[in-house]
């Protein structure tokens, strides 16, 4: 299921999405200032191909990582993640409105919490231990 979910979902919209993302990674990564951004975009532009079988946990990270995340993610929404983030909860709400389109706004939603706050998290497959990825 997890490979007719995804590609589906590439098909219909994924594949754009991906893209997107990279394309705005690219644009970040012209500026040492923007690299970190660029990286995380490129992270959610993966995930965004096929996000069916896998999950966004917390990174685990010491006082000062938690710090840098935190500094990270407030630069983010204020400059992006706001509106990146609404854009996948109203594609969500739009996929909500079919039986068949609920395991995709499951999956807006689930980047809607990622495009909010990239840093800090990281992207693992679905039951495998994420302390060892």
């Amino acid at each position: 299921m997890r490979l007719l979910g995804n590609i589906i979902w590439f098909v219909l919209g994924g594949f754009e999405m991906g893209l997107g993302w990279w394309l705005a990674s690219l644009i970040s990564a012209c500026t040492i200032i923007g690299i970190p951004w660029a990286i995380a975009g490129f992270r959610i532009g993966a995930f965004s191909f096929w996000p069916f079988g896998r999950e966004v946990v917390e990174r685990s990270s010491d006082e000062a990582g938690r710090t840098l995340s935190l500094l990270g993610n407030i630069i983010w929404i204020v400059l992006c993640g706001w509106w990146l983030a609404l854009g996948h909860l109203l594609a969500a709400l739009l996929c909500a409105l079919t039986i068949i389109g609920i395991p995709f706004a499951l999956q807006h939603i689930k980047l809607a919490g990622l495009a909010l706050a990239p840093f800090g998290k990281k992207i693992v497959l679905i039951g495998s231990n994420p302390a060892s990825v």
